[in-house]
Parts: structure tokens; C-alpha cells; sequence
């Protein structure tokens, strides 16, 4: 029997939800077939990185394990690397060895998310830190320790503040979040180190708007700036990075920062997977109808970052949002559904429900159903909306109790990666890597998966 192919690429909130629908549905039938393929096989919170980053949560909080989470829906750890619409096929590399796979599709969904937007700056993408994945936030953790402990050595009060300086480029909620994480972390910790004060640490966080978290509106930008600053961080505005070395960060405006440390927020664009499709376009995302289809080519669907969805009766478009993502995953996963069950489509209706931001030492700004609040219980609120949204129970009560511990002990300041650990962990795999790649035991690594996952020939 041949079945129908419904190929979801891409894992994030968006990806997720749409396969979790189908895992429930289309997914239990015999003449359909779907599959999940997600550069992780996991599904990472992002909203709580920047906790990760301040040890206010270990890494494995904040991530599910896709397997556990679909049953029916086939999961395949991969990178997606092409999409040929004419033979309808995914091109992927995975695995050890970087085996080359294709997969074929009837109905493709693409939710690929988006990418770190450099700008062309080839010294911030060489030198910046970035925070849109675990790794990230895990090892600015560990940098900021690695820092403290370096400045230690230090017997020049500049050099320990060059060491200890920290700059965000962005001041939107990864930026702002992250800022107010960052100055957290560092001025608690820095007590337990004799040798070095709170005077030496400087926090800066620059933005090119004139007010911070945009998204919130002006009141509860400048609220938020003005939190900050109480907390000694250092708040530039109308300005950008326009360039970073590695030991100094130089503005547009002329002002030069020495620091070991850019944290870079200021901008994202979709996967580059997308660029080479021949589909309408709206900057760089594709344009789908209210029904999250792709204009022009039966079959194809998008959501999440990746789309340019319609807000209907205007023509503006849905803000690339977790919020948004989820809802768009089902929706589109209900109207895959309904186009093979020959049904009716539903368009895709949502208005924002609000946002939150946390920005450091127990405060938040939000806007919930366009009201505004801020301060404890703003932050009260973020900890708790999120909790909600955080899949699984057993995610949920380890967060409850590493914030319940972090109430009563403080945070936990233990390097837990060394840069020895990445050293021999790089050596390492670069070694596994290259004995994987010299025993594949076929000419071709090439897999065209006909029904489901076939092995690699």
C-alpha cells in the first residue's frame, strides 16, 4: 500500500506541535506515514536559556527528549541541507559519519526556525557569543566563572576589567534577559573571590532603539532601563556594534569598550535552507496564505519563524513568537490533515495573549491582554506561565525544586565545563568522527528513504 508521506522539518515549538497533533491523529493510521527530523533530538524551552546562563537551572531542565514525547511519529536526528521541490525530496547529513540522506514527501512542513544574523561582521561571528541554543547559554555560564577565575592571576586592575566586562549587543527580550542574568550572576559571585571587588565588574548592554524591549511599548522599555542601571549596568542607546576583535568592542557611534566578552542578540534571519527555494518571499521568510500553505506548490507548508504568516483583514504579519509558533504547528498540522482527508481548511486566527520578560533579581516586566505590570509580581508571573508551558511533569518539578533550592542556598557557581573538558572533547570526537568516516563499508552513504527511515546503503 502506498502510503502518504508527511515529512516535518525542523523540531522547534512550531515543528513540535504540529507532530505531536499528527502523532495523535494521521500518525495512528495505517496509510500515512509521519516524520520529525530535527537538528537535536530534543525540543529546547528557549524562553528559559538565559536561567541556564545564570545558574539559576542546569542544562537538562529546559530540555525534552523528542522519543519520549511522540510514539508514533518517526523521529530522525539530522540536518537538513536541501529541498528539491520538483522530485519532492529532503536532503539531510546525519549521523557520526555525516551520512548523506534523502527523504521522500507528499506533504512537506517546513518549520526550520531561524538563524544568529551577523550582519556580514566576520569579527563578531568569529568572537561574539551567541545564546540561541543550550551550548550557548551552558558555556556562557562557565565562561563567566572561567573570567572571575582568570582575573584572579591578574595583578592590573585594568586587565581584571577588561576580564570582567561584559557586553550585549540587542536590547530586545533575549538581550535584556540575558543583561540582567549576566549582572546577577557575576556581581553575587564575585564575593567569593578575595582578591577581586564589584567595582572592577562593568555590564553594559547596547541597543540601537531608544528604548529598551520594544515589543513592551516605551513605559515598560524605560522601566526596565531604569531597573537595570539601579543595578549598575550601563545602558547605551542609538547605537550598534559595529565591530569586535575579541578585546574591544567599537560602536557606531565611535565609543570603543574593552572586553573579553560580546554577547551578541542584535538579530536573526531564516534558515539558509530557505533562501534557494523559488517560492514568494517576505524578508527572507517564506509567504504562506492564511492557511499556511506556500503559494504555488501543492503539498508544501510552512510555520514558525521560517513563515511570513498573514494576520487576516490587514497586511501585516504574525510576530515570530513561541507563542505564536505553537499555535501556527497545529493549525497547519490540522489543515495537512484535512487536505488528505479531503476536509475543509481553517484559516489561522490568533491575537497575542501578552509577553513577559524577567530582568534580573527577582523583577519582570509584562503585558498581559493589554495590561501592563512590572516589578516582583511581573517576575512571579514570567516563573509561572512558563512553568505551565514547560512540557512534561518530571521538567516541571525539577524546576520547581532547583528554584526552590536557588531561594534558599543561592546559585550554584562550579565551572562544570573547563576549557581542558573542550579541548579533549574536541580532540576526541574529531577522532571518532575520522574513524567513522574510513569503516563505512559502502561506496555511497546516500539513503533514499521510500517508507520511513530505510538504513543508509
Amino acid at each position: 500500500m502506498n502510503k502518504t508521506k508527511i515529512v516535518i522539518a525542523g523540531g522547534g515549538f512550531a515543528g513540535l506541535s504540529a507532530a505531536m497533533y499528527l502523532d495523535k491523529t494521521l500518525a495512528r493510521r495505517a496509510e500515512a506515514e509521519v516524520m520529525l527530523i530535527s537538528r537535536e533530538n530534543f525540543i529546547l524551552f528557549t524562553p528559559m536559556l538565559h536561567e541556564v546562563a545564570a545558574g539559576d537551572l542546569y542544562p537538562g531542565d529546559i530540555v525534552n527528549p523528542l522519543r519520549r514525547i511522540l510514539r508514533h511519529v518517526k523521529v530522525v536526528e539530522a540536518d537538513v541541507q536541501a529541498i528539491d521541490l520538483n522530485l519532492r525530496r529532503v536532503h539531510c547529513v546525519g549521523g557520526v559519519a555525516d551520512h548523506e540522506l534523502e527523504f521522500e514527501f507528499d506533504h512537506l512542513l517546513l518549520t526550520l526556525g531561524s538563524e544568529t544574523n551577523f550582519f556580514n561582521m566576520d569579527g563578531v561571528r568569529d568572537w561574539a557569543v551567541t545564546m540561541k541554543n543550550l551550548a550557548d547559554a551552558s558555556l556562557l555560564r562557565n565562561r563567566m566563572v572561567a573570567l572571575l577565575e582568570e582575573a584572579v592571576f591578574q595583578t592590573d586592575d585594568e586587565a581584571r576589567r577588561e576580564l570582567l566586562t561584559f557586553v550585549t549587543a540587542g536590547g530586545g527580550f533575549s538581550g535584556t534577559e540575558t543583561t540582567g542574568a549576566v549582572n546577577d550572576f557575576v556581581r553575587e559571585t564575585v564575593r567569593y573571590y578575595p582578591q577581586l571587588s564589584e567595582q572592577l565588574i562593568r555590564v553594559v548592554v547596547v541597543h540601537p532603539g531608544n528604548f529598551l524591549l520594544p515589543e513592551l511599548g516605551e513605559e515598560l522599555g524605560r522601566y526596565a532601563e531604569r531597573k537595570l542601571r539601579q543595578r549598575k549596568v550601563e545602558v547605551i542607546k542609538g547605537a550598534r556594534v559595529a565591530s569586535y576583535d575579541g578585546l574591544v568592542v567599537t560602536l557606531s557611534d565611535g565609543t570603543s569598550i574593552p572586553a573579553r566578552t560580546l554577547i551578541w542578540t542584535a538579530g536573526v534571519k531564516p534558515s539558509p535552507v530557505i533562501a534557494p527555494l523559488a517560492c514568494e518571499k517576505e524578508r527572507g521568510r517564506l509567504l504562506v496564505s492564511e492557511y499556511l500553505a506556500v503559494t504555488g506548490v501543492p503539498g508544501l507548508w510552512a510555520a514558525g519563524d521560517c513563515a511570513a504568516v498573514p494576520i487576516l483583514d490587514t497586511e501585516n504579519f504574525h510576530p515570530p513568537t513561541a507563542q505564536h509558533g505553537l499555535r501556527e504547528g497545529v493549525t497547519v498540522a490540522k489543515n495537512i490533515e484535512s487536505t488528505i482527508l479531503d476536509r475543509p481548511l481553517k484559516p489561522f486566527r490568533f491575537k497575542m495573549l501578552g509577553q513577559l520578560a524577567s530582568i534580573g533579581h527577582h523583577t519582570g516586566v509584562a503585558m498581559v491582554f493589554g495590561v501592563k505590570f512590572s516589578g516582583f509580581i511581573a517576575w512571579w508571573f514570567w516563573r509561572s506561565v512558563y512553568l505551565m508551558k514547560l512540557p512534561r511533569l518530571a521538567k516541571k518539578l525539577r524546576v520547581m525544586a532547583s528554584w526552590t533550592l536557588d531561594l534558599f542556598f543561592g546559585q550554584e557557581i562550579e565551572q562544570m565545563i573547563t576549557l581542558r573538558d573542550v579541548e579533549e572533547l574536541s580532540n576526541q570526537w574529531a577522532r571518532i568522527r575520522a574513524r567513522a568516516k574510513q569503516s563505512k563499508a559502502v561506496p555511497s552513504s546516500s539513503v533514499l528513504a521510500n517508507s520511513g527511515h530505510d538504513q543508509a546503503k
